[in-house]
């Protein structure tokens, strides 16, 4: 199909020449213009490969170790909650957000009550998006239901909004969860730094 395609080009040109009344001594520099053309086609071009939609690129998504770890502290590892959030995690590191979102959507309708799944639910929503919108604040806010002096509900949706841009939002999130992490828990030491900095970049006025 690809070298007809290129057959009827070449004889459409020849025609467009004879038409337009192209001087003859310049049908040999077109000639060869369309010949080099040719040429290449047929060295890098693929005539006979079938055609097929072009599919998007999906880029790997990294997620930080010590970001894990703090989750773990946070949340446990070893649980029915636990299970889904690293399938969700197995998602987001192939580059589908939209997967892990799905995949905690069955979190929460397998465990309506747990914190810990509309907690990711929220975290994944807005991994999907970029902001945080309805949907993933409906999610946060009923994870603080569910577990209202459990700290990882305003972490993570301080996080969300830290991702999103909104510092100002963020660190009133990160001072609630703070707050609820109780003494002598490693968790509290990480909040209490992220939050430090959150601060002195707010009080420099280097973002907003």
């Amino acid at each position: 199909m690809g070298y007809l395609t290129l057959a009827l080009l070449g004889g459409a040109a020849f025609a467009a020449l004879v038409a337009l009344r192209v001087a003859r001594p310049l049908w040999s520099l077109l000639g060869a213009a369309l010949f080099l053309g040719a040429a290449g086609y047929a060295w890098q071009g693929r005539p006979l490969l079938a055609s097929a939609a072009a599919m998007p690129r999906i880029d790997a998504a990294p997620i930080e170790p010590e970001m894990i770890a703090l989750r773990a502290s946070l949340l446990g590892s070893y649980t029915q909650d636990a299970a889904y959030l690293i399938a969700s995690d197995a998602m987001v590191r192939s580059g589908d957000p939209r997967a892990a979102a799905a995949v905690m959507l069955g979190a929460v309708r397998k465990l309506p009550n747990s914190f810990i799944a509309w907690t990711w639910l929220g975290t994944t929503l807005t991994g999907e998006t970029g902001q945080v919108q309805p949907p993933a604040l409906l999610a946060f806010r009923r994870a603080a239901q569910l577990a209202p002096e459990h700290p990882a509900p305003p972490f993570y949706a301080g996080l969300a909004y830290v991702r999103a841009g909104d510092f100002a939002t963020a660190r009133a999130y990160w001072r609630r969860a703070f707050a609820l992490s109780p003494q002598g828990t490693s968790y509290r030491q990480e909040i209490g730094l992220r939050l430090t900095l959150l601060e002195r970049l707010l009080a420099v006025g280097a973002v907003r």
